[in-house]
């Protein structure tokens, strides 16, 4: 196991790193901005190192202060989280190349996933169901119309470089596409600093489904099952739970088996996401994969009653992954909520200082925040100040349970998402389970 680890991020993700760590006895070493000196990652890790001013690029994206602080830390290896660095192909290869394990898939991976049209391209070779579209990216709008002529209407044009939902339109019919086509090229240049696209066939209203896998870098994998990430507002996921309610067991098995297909041949090591769109028929399609551990993976955890966090730090450090599939058992229902410095209403970030907080507890309940009484929420960052994530026994109960730790759930000062989340969990199609992408859109 490693001597010294540095989390190149901060927030709720840098606390969970942390603790995972320490209940390893791994030493931790925190990176921070000049604004976050204040902060609980900062006040929890064995050492920190100030690392630049406000802003990301001048601090958590600077790969040489960064660097830096590993090297003056005399830390073995650097977990970089979830955001900014982590799925950055050059940071991981100069982590690989300057002696630190990167706590993560290899750069190689890093890359080829990145593209999206590459990805979808060797998801294919794999055996793993994509959506009918473009054969890597379109060389531009006049292809692009005959393409999607082709697939036939509606479409969506995507940002190959792209994530977050930033870079992705979708045209209706002629008229819209050659709009749409320009819009995200130029939201993926100005996002990502590149302008490639690629244009699969627009599902309507799906499911947005997803599949935790782990792999050991030679040829073994695993999967702990599915989450529901429906939930969402304009590519943003809001809330997600797990397992899903609009799959049935031979399709949760299908798509768990043929993420693993895909994780042995890649030869992936650490933990990865393999994202689906489900179609009302359960006919799933590949739509990305995402090279580090996700927002979400604490619905897993409880669901699974297993330490993905412990996971990644053991197999980095080159333990064996000794589990076997018929280990991992769905134990319970989870569902997470996040929590947001947002206005229910507009969805505008809300920044300023908390002036009273208060976490809710009890059986199944788990808050992973790096807030407190007192607490600035900053302007330079995202505007995520926690995770809400509760266990029942069934659905039923997990929903009955989020529903009174959000009751319980304080936040004065700004405004939150928390309003917004006790709507969701009343709403009659979400109780249903009858929900899809459009959820928000349709009733919100």
């Amino acid at each position: 196991m490693f001597n010294k680890v540095l989390i190149a991020n901060r927030g709720e993700i840098a606390l969970r790193i942390i603790r995972a760590c320490r209940e390893l006895n791994v030493k931790t070493v925190a990176v921070y901005s000049d604004v976050d000196r204040d902060s609980l990652h900062v006040a929890m890790a064995d050492e920190a190192v100030c690392i630049g001013p406000a802003q990301s690029r001048a601090s958590y994206l600077n790969v040489k202060s960064i660097m830096a602080a590993a090297e003056i830390a005399d830390a073995d290896a650097i977990h970089p989280g979830y955001g900014f660095l982590a799925e950055n192909e050059d940071f991981a290869a100069i982590c690989e190349e300057s002696g630190f394990k990167f706590i993560g898939p290899s750069s190689k991976h890093i890359g080829m996933m990145g593209n999206k049209s590459a990805a979808k391209d060797a998801m294919k070779k794999f055996g793993v169901p994509v959506v009918p579209g473009s054969d890597g990216s379109v060389a531009d709008v006049k292809e692009g119309l005959e393409i999607a002529k082709q697939i036939g209407f509606p479409v969506i044009i995507k940002a190959a470089a792209g994530g977050g939902g930033k870079g992705m339109r979708v045209a209706h019919n002629e008229m819209s596409f050659l709009n749409a086509f320009e819009m995200a090229r130029a939201e993926g240049a100005n996002a990502f600093g590149s302008d490639e696209v690629y244009i699969e066939k627009f599902i309507e209203e799906p499911r947005h489904v997803e599949i935790q896998v782990f792999g050991d870098g030679k040829g073994k994998g695993l999967h702990f099952f599915e989450r529901e990430c429906s939930i969402q507002r304009r590519h943003q996921k809001l809330l997600e739970e797990a397992p899903s309610t609009g799959i049935s067991q031979a399709t949760r098995k299908k798509m768990g088996d043929t993420s693993v297909q895909a994780v042995q041949a890649l030869q992936y090591e650490n933990a990865g996401t393999i994202e689906y769109l489900v179609d009302k028929y359960e006919n799933f399609y590949f739509m990305e994969m995402n090279t580090r551990i996700q927002v979400e993976h604490p619905v897993t955890e409880m669901m699974t009653n297993i330490d993905l966090l412990q996971l990644q730090l053991r197999i980095a450090a080159g333990e064996p992954l000794e589990l076997k599939q018929e280990d991992i058992r769905i134990v319970g229902h989870a569902i997470e909520c996040r929590i947001n410095a947002e206005d229910p209403e507009t969805f505008r970030p809300c920044p300023g200082t908390i002036s009273g907080y208060n976490t809710p507890g009890g059986f199944g309940t788990r808050v992973d925040s790096a807030c407190y009484d007192g607490y600035t929420v900053l302007p330079y960052y995202d505007s995520m100040i926690a995770k809400l994530i509760v266990f029942g026994k069934n659905r039923e109960m997990a929903i009955a349970r989020m529903k009174r730790a959000l009751d319980e759930f304080v936040v004065e000062g700004i405004k939150t998402t928390i309003p917004l989340h006790k709507r969701i969990l009343d709403h009659h199609a979400f109780i249903k389970g009858e929900i899809s992408t459009a959820f928000i859109e349709r009733y919100f």
